[in-house]
């Protein structure tokens, strides 16, 4: 299912990753969805920094490798993430983590 990167409930802009791991992996074919105030329309990507030219969709499968932020207006600037194109990679879940929480690392060669 679909996982925010910051808590739910919030008025803020949400980063969702599928599938549900960070950092993500290009060969995954990893989507990602932005979620905040206002219309999908009127979302603005970033990509390792700079706007980005998958303007005006909320979602899209991502092709190249870097960090990710989506804007929309009234709810700001996303939590960045992280899609690898690496041999090796740790994961975690893309979910909030508490102290205590009992969490499934995956290993992805």
């Amino acid at each position: 299912g679909w996982c925010p990167l910051s808590p739910t409930g919030a008025q803020t802009t949400q980063l969702l990753v599928e599938p549900p791991w960070v950092p993500a992996l290009l060969w995954d074919r990893v989507t990602l969805t932005c979620q905040g105030l206002g219309t999908a329309s009127a979302t603005t990507w970033y990509k390792d920094g700079q706007r980005w030219g998958q303007n005006r969709r909320n979602h899209f499968t991502v092709t190249e490798s870097g960090t990710y932020r989506c804007d929309r207006p009234g709810s700001g600037l996303s939590p960045s993430i992280g899609v690898l194109n690496d041999q090796l990679v740790l994961q975690v879940p893309a979910r909030t983590l508490l102290e205590g929480d009992t969490v499934t690392l995956r290993c992805r060669v």
